[in-house]
């Protein structure tokens, strides 16, 4: 299983998880976090974008 199908495989179990915490995962969010994934991005790079889109 390759990086990216394992990724997908856990993301309705995330927005699950998520929903029962009263967050909700968006579009952006599930584009990041591929990104980090796939090693397309460093965690600190995904830290800037968040921090950049709570802004």
């Amino acid at each position: 299983m390759n990086k990216e199908e394992k990724f997908f495989y856990d993301i309705d179990n995330m927005k699950v998880d998520f929903a029962i915490e009263n967050m909700t995962v968006t579009d952006e969010d599930i584009r990041m976090l591929q990104m980090y994934s796939n090693n397309e991005i460093s965690f600190n790079e995904m830290i800037e974008q968040v921090k950049n889109s709570i802004l």
